[in-house]
């Protein structure tokens, strides 16, 4: 049993915004694989289905990047799933658009939703990285950046990983972090 959780902020006003792009492949996710309707529970919306025959749950926080962990350690602990089990899908900055990386564990990197979750179920859980890049220019600041609408480019290069991610989560799933992130290597920009 996994727990699959797309990191986001709740609200139509961060719609479409790069900070969001977890709450985008975890509804592409559950589109795709025909998972139930989602249902308010645990600090978040959360969603039942199956995934290459594994039971799956797919977890989007509603408090806010800040404190995703405690929607996270909620629903890991209600459904008895381990740390190792849950997957995170969250944007990074430190990798360029287009870019995709994959790991098991591993420090936040200044991102606020990992750090929240760090401190309530340990570091040991998957992530996926969606490359959004740093901000352009000298002036704009990474808030700015992050919580800004997705240009027509951008939707374009995110929404091939995010289908990237839906084509090969099998992988994951079944095979293990090393072999889904040897896939994302061969499969996304370098």
């Amino acid at each position: 049993m996994f727990l699959i959780v797309g990191l986001g902020n709740p609200g139509a006003e961060y719609q479409n915004t790069r900070h969001n792009v977890g709450f985008m492949t975890v509804d592409v996710l559950a589109d795709k694989f025909s998972f139930s309707s989602f249902k308010s529970k645990f600090d978040g919306l959360i969603s039942e289905g199956k995934i290459a025959g594994e039971k799956c749950y797919l977890l989007k926080p509603q408090t806010y990047m800040n404190l995703s962990g405690n929607s996270v350690v909620k629903a890991a602990l209600f459904y008895k799933i381990l740390p190792e089990d849950v997957i995170v899908i969250h944007d990074d900055l430190d990798l360029v658009l287009g870019q995709m990386k994959a790991k098991k564990g591993g420090g936040a990197g200044g991102h606020n939703g990992l750090k929240s979750i760090d401190a309530h179920i340990t570091p040991n859980y998957n992530r996926i990285r969606v490359g959004i890049g740093y901000p352009l220019g000298k002036g704009e600041k990474v808030v700015n950046h992050v919580l800004g609408k997705l240009s027509k480019l951008e939707e374009e290069e995110i929404g091939k990983n995010i289908e990237i991610i839906s084509e090969n989560i099998d992988i994951l799933l079944k095979d293990g972090m090393d072999k889904f992130s040897n896939k994302l290597g061969m499969l996304t920009k370098k």
